[in-house]
């Protein structure tokens, strides 16, 4: 009997050892299934472990830039098979594209237009019989951080002049503004000892307007910077095209003399998109042979955004707002815009530029 239960814990213990084999030769085989990749796993966020949470996190970021290599040169290599018949190339959805029509859309052509151009507040600075002068304030009381934001603005637009603020109310710097004969006057505003805000106002009848500032450099901040001359600038006002907007466009032109100087090879630009507006300002430079072009900046740079526009001179108590920014009746949808409904891009707007407008220049500047 003793004999019998050993070799039945015998034959147990080698039973036992054949299951061990078994579920190793399991485990090997799992180890040479290929994993799904790891954009098709689930969701990294639940893996409570950093390192390994990090490690999924970078295969899947590889594993998606190499389909996407491979994607594209597939449909390059079908659509250079196929020729003319090939797909269309795929375009991006951008709030840009799916915008909602603006109804005050306005073409350049539009007599009306033309007509209201005429007789406008800036019509006698864009018909050159007015030089603008810029008269440029604070808040009163700025911090020392502000000054080089004005000492760049003053070299920014030609003809400008820098008043102490003190204590004076905006009517009365408008009012003595005016009587010196300045065509505009800015005023600057800050938060944190940056720039914020700025009112600019039409003298001596309006109108007068607010801008939100934002994302301010400075040209010593910017690198590689070039130099400003004291020519006078080229002026790009870029998709300023509802009604609204192509009065905003041609308040800002109003700062600039527009008898350009095209041998200073100097370009301002306002671009507006998504009612933001982009204020740069570059030097373009010319190969030996005339043939190429190339940009380099100038600055300072910075980002404007419209709150309000009122007719006359500064007065938030009885003065008429022609509009005015409600974010809650107006921001309803992220692709309705209020100055701009063309789709149009920086890089465009650089490329046609140098395209079109600079081989005139070249010749101009060889002709003097």
């Amino acid at each position: 009997m003793g004999k019998e239960d050993k070799r039945n814990r015998r034959g147990k213990k080698d039973e036992g050892k054949d299951d061990k084999r078994d579920r190793r030769g399991k485990k090997d085989e799992a180890e040479e299934t290929v994993v799904a990749p790891a954009h098709l796993r689930k969701n990294p966020s639940a893996i409570k472990n950093k390192i390994k949470r990090q490690e999924i996190m970078v295969k899947y970021k590889k594993e998606k830039k190499a389909l996407r290599e491979e994607k594209r040169a597939q449909r390059k290599k079908e659509a250079e098979e196929l020729g003319d018949k090939a797909p269309p190339k795929l375009v991006p959805r951008t709030i840009d594209n799916t915008r909602e029509q603006e109804v005050t859309m306005i073409s350049a052509e539009d007599e009306e237009i033309v007509g209201d151009e005429m007789d406008d507040e800036f019509a006698s600075i864009f018909g050159n019989e007015e030089t603008p002068k810029i008269m440029w304030t604070t808040r009163p009381f700025p911090s020392a951080d502000l000054y080089p934001f004005i000492q760049n603005l003053m070299e920014f637009v030609p003809n400008s002049f820098y008043y102490k603020r003190g204590t004076y109310d905006i009517k009365d710097i408008c009012r003595f503004a005016g009587n010196k004969a300045f065509t505009h006057v800015g005023i600057l505003s800050e938060k944190e000892k940056k720039c914020n805000g700025m009112v600019i106002s039409r003298l001596p009848h309006g109108p007068t307007a607010f801008f939100k500032i934002s994302n301010v450099v400075l040209m010593d901040k910017i690198e590689n910077h070039a130099r400003k001359t004291s020519h006078q600038p080229e002026v790009i006002l870029n998709n300023f095209n509802t009604r609204l907007g192509h009065r905003i466009g041609r308040f800002l032109g109003s700062f600039f003399e527009h008898k350009p100087e095209f041998i200073g090879r100097q370009v301002v630009t306002f671009h507006n998109q998504r009612d933001f507006i982009f204020v740069r300002q570059h030097r373009y430079i010319f190969d030996d042979n005339g043939k190429k072009a190339r940009l380099q900046e100038i600055g300072p740079k910075f980002t404007m955004k419209l709150r309000w526009l009122q007719e006359g001179t500064f007065d938030t108590k009885f003065g008429e707002y022609e509009w005015i920014h409600k974010q809650h009746a107006m921001d309803t949808s992220r692709r309705k815009f209020h100055l701009k409904t063309s789709e149009d891009s920086w890089h465009l707007l650089v490329e046609v530029y140098i395209i079109v407008f600079i081989p005139r220049q070249v010749n101009l500047i060889r002709a003097r």
